[in-house]
């Protein structure tokens, strides 16, 4: 599991994920979403906002560009990926747990 640290307030950078297993293709997917939620109150903070397919393969990778209102809370979060595949299917990324995303107080 990744930790991704980001200032309150902050909208970069993106966070990047690369997909595990490492030998994941997800070439022709029609769709990536990003997820994440308030560690301790499992409130949804961001649902199914548009994210970006970087790579496709060798290791298969993702991203999501920050609004301003996705960091505006500080605390630890959760996060993961959704790719939607050509032929339909729907795979979460990490499917073993959660990306930790630690939003932190800034002093300004």
């Amino acid at each position: 599991m990744s930790v991704f640290s980001i200032k309150k307030g902050d909208t970069s950078p993106a966070i990047l994920a690369e997909l595990t297993p490492q030998d994941v293709d997800i070439t022709g997917a029609t769709g990536v979403v990003f997820n994440m939620w308030d560690r301790s109150t499992k409130t949804v903070k961001i649902n199914r906002a548009a994210a970006s397919l970087v790579t496709a393969s060798g290791p298969a990778s993702v991203s999501y560009a920050w609004a301003l209102a996705d960091t505006d809370t500080d605390g630890w979060f959760e996060a993961e990926f959704e790719v939607t595949r050509a032929d339909g299917t729907v795979e979460t990324f990490p499917n073993d747990g959660y990306i930790s995303v630690n939003i932190t107080r800034d002093i300004g």
